[in-house]
C-alpha cells in the first residue's frame, strides 16, 4: 500500500478556515468528495456536526478514491495521509477538495481569486521512520496554538499538551484514541494494526513528545 502526505496552505498564509462552520463544511467535503461518483446535491442544507458523526451521508454506496487514514485542521492549511485505491486517486481526491472548499469559501465570503497556495504538497512515505512518526506528527499539529515549543522537544507540561489535543476536535487524533469524534472520515484499520502491534498509540504519546526531533526534517514535515 502507498502512502502520501498532502498538505495545503492558504495564500500568502491567509487562513483558509475562519470559524467552526468553515470545518464542519471541510470536513463535510472530507467525506462526500472521496468518491468517484459525482457529489449529491445537498440543496444549501448545512450540515450538522452529529451528521459528521454519522457512517454515511445518504444510502448511495461510495466508491472511495483513497483512504484517509488522518487528518488534521489548522488556521491556514491542513494535513491528510493518504492512499490511493484508483490511479491518480490522490490527484482527482485533492482536485474535487482544494476546488468544492474554494467555492463554499468564496462564495460565503464574497471573494474571488484563489484560496490556495499553488497546488498542494504531496510527498510519497517510503521511509519506515517516516511512517512511524508521520500520524503523530499530523495529530500534533495544534499544538502550535499553545504550545510552540514542541518543535523543538521542550514541552514545558506534556501533561497539559496531551489534555488540549484531547479537547481538539478537528483532527483524526480522538478517533485513533478510540473517543469516537468524527469516524466516518478515516479509514483506520492500516495505522491502527501498526499501533496495536508497537505498544498502542496512546502509550506512545508521551514517549514521541519527549524523543522526536523534527526541526530538521522538510522531506516528511511539508513545512
Amino acid at each position: 500500500m502507498e502512502f502520501f502526505h498532502t498538505l495545503s496552505r492558504g495564500v500568502d498564509k491567509r487562513k483558509i478556515f475562519l470559524d467552526d462552520q468553515d470545518r464542519h463544511r471541510f470536513i463535510h467535503n472530507l467525506f462526500e468528495f472521496n468518491d468517484q461518483n459525482p457529489p449529491m446535491p445537498n440543496n444549501g442544507r448545512r450540515q450538522k456536526l452529529s451528521d459528521l458523526r454519522s457512517r454515511s451521508f445518504g444510502d448511495r454506496p461510495r466508491k472511495l478514491l483513497v483512504l484517509i487514514h488522518a487528518f488534521c485542521l489548522m488556521d491556514n492549511h491542513y494535513h491528510l495521509l493518504l492512499s490511493p485505491l484508483v490511479e491518480d486517486g490522490v490527484v482527482r481526491f485533492m482536485r474535487k477538495l482544494n476546488i468544492g472548499y474554494s467555492k463554499y469559501f468564496n462564495a460565503k465570503n464574497k471573494r474571488t481569486g484563489a484560496l490556495f497556495e499553488g497546488r498542494y504538497k504531496s510527498v510519497p512515505v517510503t521511509k519506515d521512520a517516516h511512517f512511524i512518526h508521520l500520524p503523530y506528527y499530523i495529530h500534533f499539529n495544534p499544538l502550535d496554538f499553545e504550545f510552540h515549543e514542541w518543535r523543538e522537544g521542550k514541552l514545558r507540561d506534556h501533561n497539559k499538551a496531551v489534555a488540549f489535543l484531547e479537547n481538539y476536535k478537528w483532527s483524526s487524533h480522538l478517533d485513533y484514541l478510540g473517543k469516537e469524534n468524527l469516524p466516518s472520515i478515516t479509514q483506520r484499520d492500516e495505522l491502527l494494526k501498526f499501533f496495536n502491534e508497537n505498544g498502542g498509540y496512546e502509550k506512545n504519546i508521551s514517549d514521541w513528545l519527549k524523543d522526536l526531533d523534527i526541526q530538521n526534517d522538510e522531506e516528511l514535515f511539508l513545512e
